[in-house]
């Protein structure tokens, strides 16, 4: 059963991505902050235990750039919220475990990747929770549908997201891997 690793990307375009960085260092220092983390992020997670597929946005743009390696497939990430978006790409990536994650976390390795399919084995859900109360990953076991539920009534972008998208899946067996930090301020970026 195929493994999948999804990274969410943007067209890093300075005041498109990262936009509460940019108001701390200047949208194009954000952009250049992406890119290179972008690309750094998927050198460190190739691995040849799943297949990494790109979310891209915008839809058109992102599925021709070159800013990402021409190898690896790509998905539009299509309109809506994060949880919208998200849900789509965990619905749409073949049956079997899937990941998926943000390119805004420097912390990631292998085997936080590794360990996050692992619990897939044991839990229907696996989150990676950030200390802001977000998540800097979620992973479903895909053998089946995923409940109709998942990402309502979440409040993005606070420290209430992680507690509402677990309030969206009662009854799911969920595991919490570690802790990483994502990007979103200046304070995030020196931490």
């Amino acid at each position: 059963m195929q493994r999948t690793l999804v990274i969410m990307v943007k067209e890093p375009r300075p005041g498109r991505v990262k936009t509460r960085l940019g108001r701390d260092i200047g949208m194009v220092g954000a952009a250049w902050w992406f890119r290179h983390q972008t690309r750094s992020l998927i050198r460190r997670l190739r691995d040849p235990r799943w297949q990494i597929v790109l979310a891209v946005s915008p839809d058109r743009e992102g599925l021709t750039s070159r800013i990402w390696p021409a190898d690896l497939p790509r998905a539009p990430q299509g309109r809506g919220d994060l949880g919208d978006r998200m849900g789509r790409m965990l619905r749409e990536m073949p049956t079997g475990p899937v990941c998926l994650i943000g390119a805004d976390i420097p912390g990631v390795t292998r085997g936080h990747i590794a360990r996050a399919f692992r619990a897939l084995g044991r839990n229907q859900m696996v989150f990676g929770p950030a200390p802001d109360g977000g998540y800097w990953l979620v992973g479903a076991q895909r053998i089946g549908a995923l409940p109709h539920s998942l990402f309502q009534n979440v409040r993005w972008s606070t420290e209430h997201a992680l507690a509402d998208t677990l309030a969206s899946i009662p009854g799911c067996r969920v595991e919490m891997l570690d802790q990483l930090r994502d990007v979103d301020t200046v304070a995030d970026l020196q931490a």
